[in-house]
């Protein structure tokens, strides 16, 4: 069935009053733009005047480049102004909903395009897994195995009449495909605002879910728990993906884990705070989260200061308190306090400047008073109000973390490994001009074999030397645990001897999250000195290689050692566990324990029930990632130097046949380009 889309006209930014400054703060993120394109041109150029094996190589060189999509994951407090920050930054005041409900558990991925018009592209749905859903339903997800486990009997039976709500609603609007749909995904090649309204809000229900079409809002809202949105953007001049999270804080904890995982994909996140509530303890479960990531990789901007009666003086007032509760809670130092209204923005994107609410208008006139200088005075008010909405600072943050952290050490690289490919065709080309006889000792098989050993022995080496570490610090993290444990079981003791049984108790385990993330820093340190000496070692020896089998001619291929990709952030320690409330569940938990003996017993249960899940993902998940994306680059390496090898036997045995290939005037023309693209390349290396 041919499904037709039904294209909903997006709010456009009115002609008579469109700015001219909405990519303002992406100076940076241009610039690296036109680099790439730049590097991208001279890959061609080499590629195209390569021999087959090299061209491979270059080839793929190109595709890693053109596919770089640099990821910033937005997360903060519900109703703090997420989407409709997400929507400014896209330049698309109505691109999403800014109303998604808080039971829905979607990431939304906005994957945008340069483009010289606005246009949307495809668009695919996930939905949850049967393995989810289960959970979700067996056990009332993490938040109903966190009350199971504290004995919380009373909790859990909310959660499950919860949980079968949902389960009800769901099957009354999906009928018989509702198992069907489970880890399946939907494609379209269009999206407009109802299709995105039926996976990502939560709609009312329905009479007859089967004879009720397809285009209910929220249809499969309760099952879909992620979502990528392909667009062309006219105001990003790369490649550049936004990954809106629902929120951190909801009744099962799904959304938890889902956007734990965001975070992970990204190396850039913005934390997104609503100036009227800034960040409180209520937040715990964001400042776990960011308390876990290093300043470089987090910008927090303080949404909704249109919302502020005096923003100009109340600004300073917040950023000191968030300031404070950072230092409080171990959170990223020096981290980079963005004051903004994603309103505003919006306003100035549907061009509806004069109907701004008056309270926002005055918001925006004491705010204007206190931040317009010389250099912006004499903007149009749409470009002034762009500028005041934060917009602008928030681009030229990221961008300015994505050219630094992400984008100069890619191009980089890639040059490193075009250029040792590019000096090898070269020296294939001498060799095929000089003849056979430029290989230096012994056969091509022999050459081949000794490299094929060469690369599995530092490949094995290199799995013996990161497991060590890895082992090392699997070691250190359980010592780590155990010591926790046995604190908070001794501080429990002398709890129950010094007040009995009915006074509450608390242990906060803030200690175990930074033992553990010490044990995890120290354990990241190891593995980039280990693989960096691997690196260097295999690097030696393939130039050991070259020279042996084909002498001389090799001496001006350029071999470079390649980076180390360093280990994620762990942010998964910022997943909640018992310990970190202070509800009904505790209370629970102490009534129905009775002796020492039994509660020590039953506490350590406890812990150790809880921590399972983020030591696994610690010790078992994000080390896997780690050791996959130090072996990766290895191997890439050997893949390279592979390549030139085999075109250097190629060339070895054509000999003199093809020796009027490199008199002629194509020749020099090639070798004109060739020099014109290395001369390029080695611009981008450090």
């Amino acid at each position: 069935m041919n499904v037709q889309p039904q294209i909903e006209s997006a709010t456009d930014i009115r002609a008579s009053a469109r700015p001219t400054n909405l990519n303002a703060g992406l100076e940076p993120l241009a610039e690296f733009a036109a680099k790439a394109q730049e590097l991208a041109a001279a890959l061609g150029a080499l590629s195209g005047i390569s021999g087959g094996r090299v061209s491979q190589s270059l080839a793929r060189l190109k595709a890693e480049l053109e596919a770089f999509e640099p990821s910033v994951t937005l997360l903060g407090q519900v109703k703090s102004g997420k989407t409709s920050l997400v929507n400014a930054m896209a330049g698309w005041a109505d691109l999403l909903p800014s109303d998604v409900n808080p039971w829905t558990s979607v990431v939304t991925s906005l994957h945008l395009q340069p483009g010289e018009r606005r246009q949307e592209g495809k668009a695919c749905f996930q939905f949850m897994t049967e393995e989810e859903w289960d959970r979700l339903l067996t056990k009332g997800g993490r938040i109903g195995e966190m009350a199971g486990r504290a004995g919380a009997g009373s909790e859990l039976q909310k959660i499950r009449a919860q949980i079968e709500e949902m389960r009800a609603r769901s099957r009354q609007r999906l009928g018989r495909k509702f198992e069907l749909l489970m880890g399946q995904k939907h494609e379209y090649g269009y999206f407009d605002k109802n299709l995105i309204e039926r996976y990502i809000c939560l709609g009312d229900d329905f009479d007859e879910p089967e004879e009720s079409g397809l285009d209910e809002q929220g249809r499969f809202a309760d099952i879909t728990r992620a979502a990528d949105l392909y667009l062309n953007c006219r105001t990003v001049p790369h490649r550049l993906c936004l990954r809106d999270t629902p929120g951190v804080n909801d009744t099962f904890m799904m959304r938890e884990q889902i956007t734990i995982q965001a975070i992970r994909d990204s190396r850039i996140c913005v934390v997104v705070l609503s100036a009227g509530q800034a960040l409180t303890s209520v937040d715990m479960g964001l400042i776990r989260m960011i308390s876990n990531l290093q300043s470089r990789e987090v910008v927090i901007f303080v949404n909704r200061i249109d919302e502020l009666a005096e923003p100009a003086t109340q600004a300073a007032e917040i950023e000191a308190s968030i300031r404070q509760t950072l230092e409080t809670h171990h959170g990223p130092k020096d981290a980079t306090i963005i004051f903004g209204s994603a309103y505003w923005a919006n306003k100035v994107l549907t061009g509806e400047l004069e109907d701004m609410e008056k309270a926002s208008s005055a918001a925006l006139l004491d705010w204007a008073q206190a931040t317009v200088n010389a250099s912006n005075a004499k903007h149009s008010a749409q470009n002034m109000v762009w500028e005041l909405s934060g917009l602008p600072a928030l681009n030229r943050a990221i961008s300015e973390r994505i050219v630094s952290d992400l984008g100069e050490p890619q191009l980089a690289r890639i040059a490193s490994a075009a250029v040792t490919a590019a000096t090898g065709q070269e020296a294939a080309n001498a060799i095929r001009v000089q003849g056979a006889g430029g290989a230096a000792h012994g056969s091509l098989h022999d050459t081949r074999a000794a490299f094929e050993e060469i690369a599995q022995s530092h490949l094995r080496a290199l799995e013996s030397e990161i497991d060590a570490v890895l082992e090392a610090y699997r070691a250190r993290a359980d010592r780590a645990h155990a010591t926790f444990t046995d604190r908070a079981t001794h501080a429990l003791i002398e709890h129950l001897e010094k007040w009995g049984e009915e006074a509450h108790w608390e242990y906060d385990p803030a200690g175990l999250r930074m033992l553990l993330r010490t044990a995890y820093s120290v354990m990241s340190k190891r593995l980039q000195a280990a693989a960096h000496m691997r690196y260097e070692a295999a690097v030696q020896d393939i130039a050991g290689v070259l020279y042996d089998g084909f002498g001389t001619a090799v001496e001006g291929i350029q071999l470079s050692v390649p980076d180390v990709p360093p280990p994620g952030s762990p942010v998964v320690l910022g997943q909640a566990i018992a310990l970190d409330f202070n509800d009904s569940w505790w209370a629970a938990w102490w009534r129905r324990t009775r002796g020492y003996k039994a509660f020590a017993k039953r506490f350590r249960s406890l812990i150790e029930g809880e921590t399972e899940d983020f030591m696994t993902q610690l010790k078992t998940v994000q080390t896997a990632d780690a050791r996959a994306a130090i072996l990766g680059r290895l191997q890439e390496f050997f893949e390279g130097q592979r390549d030139i090898l085999l075109e250097l036997a190629d060339c070895s045995r054509a000999g003199g046949d093809m020796q009027e290939l490199f008199t002629d005037q194509d020749d020099s023309i090639r070798r004109r380009q060739a020099g014109a693209a290395l001369e390029t390349l080695r611009s981008f290396i450090v």
